[in-house]
């Protein structure tokens, strides 16, 4: 993907819906089946995702939305709590009158898509958790790359948080094959998502929540992380390791993928989900 130009455009007519008193969250759906949900990192918003499901949106209903703050969605006078944002997942699930879902969370927001499948069972089918942030020991190694990033955010602004975080969560390979073009088509982007303000409220949001890996074996449903075997959060023998807390959980490595493992290659990625999501229809 590095280089591509995105379509970041909102659809004419923005979609939005209520979720919560007060919250209206900007959403798109495509597709028809069974539901797979995208959750955002704080660093894209949903037209971001079209470039990354397009084939899935052909098997399966695809569902995006910003986060209330962020993006097209309600602006409120404070960033929401992660039970908050858990409950605009529901509420947004209610308001398209889905009864069940795959989550995907990627990066930061694979904590919230833990935190809504644990407070809401019946409502989650799997979890796809693309460059998680947790460790069998706990997140400390990820909450102190948000804080390296927070303090670059306040000190230096957008672009230099960028040209921090792009060599720490881009492949190697996908960094060299991408080159300067790649760099700067990415940064523009990058740019044009999220309002400095905006990151500084993720970023100090995902300091926060509990960190306890135990909580990770409660969860019941099919799930899979997947791993780029350039993360620089997680090793593949660590990947494996905590897959191995999940009751029901594996892990698949991504070759020469980063954090971000869906930018390094979307057709791989969209393949994995979707294997998944059918394998684990085919046992219910």
């Amino acid at each position: 993907m590095a280089g591509e130009e995105l379509d970041l455009t909102y659809l004419e007519g923005a979609r939005r819906t209520s979720t919560r008193d007060g919250v209206e969250v900007y959403y798109e759906s495509s597709g028809e089946g069974t539901a797979i949900t995208f959750l955002n990192n704080f660093f894209i918003t949903s037209p971001f995702w079209r470039s990354c499901t397009g084939d899935l949106a052909q098997h399966h209903r695809v569902v995006t939305y910003d986060f209330a703050n962020h993006g097209a969605s309600t602006r409120t006078d404070r960033e929401p709590t992660w039970e908050e944002h858990a409950a605009d997942v529901i509420g947004l699930l209610d308001a398209l009158e889905i009864e069940s879902t795959y989550l995907v969370g990627t990066s930061a927001s694979t904590q919230l898509a833990r935190d809504v499948v644990l407070a809401h069972p019946d409502r989650v089918r799997g979890l796809v958790l693309a460059g998680p942030v947790f460790g069998t020991q706990g997140m400390r190694r990820h909450r102190q790359l948000n804080k390296a990033w927070l303090r670059t955010l306040d000190d230096h602004g957008m672009a230099e948080l960028y040209g921090h975080m792009y060599p720490e969560v881009i492949s190697g390979l996908m960094n060299e094959e991408g080159g300067t073009p790649g760099f700067l088509g990415l940064r523009e982007a990058f740019l044009a998502m999220s309002t400095p303000e905006e990151l500084a409220n993720g970023l100090s949001l995902v300091q926060q929540g509990d960190t306890d890996p135990e909580l990770l074996t409660r969860i019941q449903v099919p799930t899979v992380i997947v791993l780029g075997d350039d993360d620089i959060l997680l090793s593949e023998r660590r990947g494996h390791e905590l897959a191995a807390l999940f009751p029901k959980g594996r892990c698949e490595i991504m070759p020469n993928a980063g954090h971000v493992p869906y930018l390094d290659d979307p057709e791989l990625f969209q393949v994995i989900v979707r294997k998944f999501v059918e394998e684990a229809e085919a046992h219910v």
